[in-house]
C-alpha cells in the first residue's frame, strides 16, 4: 500500500501478516474482525509474546514463528 508500518503481527491460525495497531491501517486487528482468528504473534522483530483478541490478554509464546532475518521496510 506504500504506507509506513511500525511492527508486524502474524496470525497464529493461518499465517496472515498484518501491521500493528500503532500503524495507520491496523491490518492485524482487521484480520481478526474479518476471520475470527483469535491469536497474533509479535513478528517483526520476533518479540516472544502473543495477543488474544477474544480475551484481550497478552500471552507468552515460547514457540515463536521462525524467521530467516529481518523483514525489509520499503519507505
Amino acid at each position: 500500500m506504500g504506507s509506513r508500518w511500525l511492527h508486524l503481527r502474524i496470525c497464529r491460525t493461518c499465517g496472515h501478516v498484518g501491521c500493528c495497531d500503532q500503524s495507520p491501517h491496523r491490518h492485524a486487528t482487521a484480520h481478526f474482525h474479518e476471520t475470527g482468528h483469535p491469536i497474533i504473534e509479535g513478528y517483526d522483530p520476533p518479540e516472544g509474546w502473543g495477543w488474544c483478541y477474544v480475551d484481550e490478554i497478552e500471552i507468552g509464546l515460547p514457540d515463536q514463528t521462525s524467521q530467516l532475518g529481518p523483514i525489509p521496510r520499503f519507505y
